[in-house]
């Protein structure tokens, strides 16, 4: 659906089908859409007039306006994927394209290659997967089955899977299972982004790769930037384990300080920025600001703090806007806190790093009960 839709330039807003029914109708108020697909069980509480089902789908006419957009605009992703937040990203049609050839020409994908895509296409690396792939011409493969699921391995093999692109957890979760001493001769690539990943996990799937004759790619990227922006090159794997390397081709990284100016230095810490055609148009708010044209000209800032080594290799540090990436997925910690002040009579604070949430609450008799709430929104998992 959501392919086809921008495809056919028509302007999907792809969101988690897991959505809370608040959250969704949040945005529905304020984007106030012609058209909705929803999960067939989801149409029910919707009431709307159907249009079609195909594929366990539902398409809704709502009976709204038909809205004013730019030409340019192809697709909108949410800023937060799992906490519905209606502060979305402006892409164009000139950002796929853009992001399909950088990332096709560091892969070095061909029309041979069978990816297996297990990461779900609401979230900026699964389109960027189908995307990449469709580029050139290649087949994505498609399953429903877990990971954990036999079923899922035997369609891996089966199919003739080339390549895995996946988060931390998805490579935990691998870690986890007998995945080192599986016979998957086709497999030739696995690539990692999603957030930063544990050293010694990020190095034991290096070392699989070398010893194997397979590929260990490491990116990093943005839904701003249309997914990956930059890539570590696999001979560096282990030698440079935990950089994000450098640029994708067709764009550059740099530093600035706490003044606005290019450092220059290595070693130096300062916010990573990034310039390339996938730079996406800007944000929106609201429905009116899907007539805005591009505000960004190719150029963002990415709130990450970094420095680069004397070889031109970036690293990671810190975050200096108020989002973690857990489980692959970014969390907004603006939107957790407004989700437990908007049910519970207590002031809070969400804070973390890209290995784990930490809530402070005014009163512990609510802790187990925001716990609930949090891991029911925002589809994480709860620790004590």
């Amino acid at each position: 659906w959501s392919i086809g839709c921008i495809n056919s330039g028509n302007v999907p807003l792809i969101l988690n089908a897991h959505i809370e029914k608040e959250l969704l109708h949040n945005l529905l108020d304020i984007y106030r859409p012609s058209y909705i697909c929803v999960p067939s069980l989801m149409a029910v509480d919707l009431h709307y007039e159907m249009v079609c089902e195909y594929y366990g789908y539902i398409l809704l006419r709502t009976g709204m306006e038909d809205c004013a957009m730019h030409p340019d605009l192809s697709h909108l992703l949410p800023t937060s994927g799992s906490t519905g937040s209606p502060k979305l990203v402006r892409h164009k049609y000139s950002n796929i394209e853009a992001a399909a050839l950088n990332i096709s020409t560091f892969f070095g994908l061909t029309s041979n290659d069978r990816p297996l895509l297990v990461l779900p296409l609401y979230y900026t690396m699964g389109l960027s997967v189908v995307f990449s792939h469709f580029y050139v011409g290649a087949t994505v493969l498609i399953t429903n089955q877990s990971m954990t699921d036999k079923a899922f391995w035997n369609f891996m093999k089966e199919q003739h899977a080339t390549s895995f692109t996946g988060v931390p957890y998805s490579f935990e979760i691998l870690n986890l299972m007998r995945f080192f001493r599986m016979d998957l001769p086709d497999l030739t690539l696995l690539t990692q982004g999603g957030g930063k990943m544990p050293r010694q996990l990020n190095l034991k799937f290096a070392e699989y790769c070398r010893d194997n004759g397979k590929r260990w790619i490491a990116t990093y990227g943005q839904s701003e930037g249309t997914a990956r922006m930059a890539y570590l090159p696999p001979e560096y794997a282990i030698s440079k384990c935990g950089s994000i390397g450098h640029a994708v081709p067709n764009a550059e990284l740099s530093l600035i300080d706490s003044d606005g100016s290019v450092i220059e230095l290595p070693n130096t810490e300062g916010e990573m920025c990034y310039r390339g055609k996938n730079v996406t148009m800007g944000y929106a708010r609201k429905r009116e600001d899907l007539q805005l044209g591009d505000e960004r000209n190719g150029f963002m800032r990415t709130g990450d703090l970094a420095y680069r080594d004397e070889d031109g290799c970036y690293y990671i540090v810190g975050r200096m806007g108020r989002f973690l990436k857990l489980y692959g997925m970014r969390i907004g910690l603006d939107e957790c806190e407004q989700i437990i002040k908007g049910k519970y009579p207590i002031e809070c604070a969400c804070v973390g790093t890209d290995e784990k949430m930490i809530v402070y609450l005014t009163d512990n008799k609510y802790v187990t009960a925001v716990k609930e709430i949090l891991v029911e929104k925002t589809r994480l998992v709860a620790s004590a």
